[in-house]
């Protein structure tokens, strides 16, 4: 009996702390489905009358949805394909190889997560404009194969719970350092470099700062940037927005969900072994 009464008040909080997380949600669909005399009309009307879908169609007509999408597709495709290639190299080196300096030089790129980003903001833009790279992809997609100090970190320690006994096996066969890492640590890596990607691909879908410093025209604008258009200076299209918004968190979600177990089991066994 006490058992069921403790399992009785654990979902009731669960159930409680669910409806919580998912109130702004709700309250985005909600306002994505009302007219626009409605959406501030006090007292607070909770369900649209009528329903309005065509909130969607408008809005995504309105921002040029195809042409966003478009370049957001890229700047995040490029990105995930550049961290995953860089950050394994590096983490396989880490892991697996030994060198003077191993431990120095991994404790310094872990030093490096201290620094916040906007110390170094103004370098790379200087940098980047003596590159003749502002309004182009290059400096959201370029850095990206330079690594991310956290994926080193979450890929080094994944890689160390792989038995070394596989390396010295691999090394009598003749097997190149590359193709140990191409042909044994990648494939028996999928988990972790699931995180990778989830977490790539959430950070530069979701990026709102380096389109704004970076991209200019309206041609290389991204999502996030798109979203701006429904904000004027005396009102807001709050309708439009929200639908907008929904419709650019629906890759997140589905992304998450669908590879929502290989993520999980990254994180654990990431953190296995030191």
């Amino acid at each position: 009996m006490q058992k069921i009464l403790y399992n009785t008040a654990l979902y009731i909080l669960l159930l409680i702390g669910a409806v919580i997380f998912a109130l702004p949600f709700l309250w985005m669909l909600r306002t994505a489905l009302m007219e626009p005399a409605q959406v501030q009309k006090v007292p607070l009307i909770w369900i649209p009358n009528p329903i309005r879908w065509s909130n969607f169609g408008e809005a995504l007509t309105f921002m040029d949805f195809p042409r966003l999408l478009r370049n957001t597709l890229i700047i995040s495709g490029m990105a995930i394909l550049g961290q995953v290639m860089s950050c394994s190299i590096v983490a396989f080196g880490f892991a697996r190889l030994r060198f003077p300096g191993r431990e120095f030089l991994f404790m310094l790129l872990l030093s490096t997560m201290m620094l916040p980003m906007m110390v170094t903001e103004i370098p790379r833009f200087i940098l980047f404009r003596h590159f003749g790279w502002i309004d182009t992809f290059y400096p959201l997609i370029v850095p990206a194969f330079f690594g991310a100090p956290f994926f080193v970190f979450l890929l080094r320690q994944f890689f160390k719970t792989i038995p070394m006994s596989l390396d010295e096996a691999a090394r009598i066969d003749g097997c190149s350092s590359f193709r140990l890492y191409a042909q044994i640590m990648l494939p028996l890596s999928k988990p972790v470099l699931a995180t990778v990607v989830i977490f790539s691909f959430i950070w530069s879908w979701n990026d709102f700062w380096g389109p704004l410093v970076y991209l200019r025209s309206a041609e290389n604008k991204t999502l996030s940037l798109g979203l701006q258009v429904f904000q004027g200076v005396y009102q807001t299209d709050y309708h439009y927005l929200m639908a907008a918004s929904l419709v650019v968190l629906l890759p997140i979600l589905v992304t998450y969900v669908v590879a929502q177990r290989y993520f999980v089991q990254g994180i654990v066994m990431s953190g296995m072994k030191g």
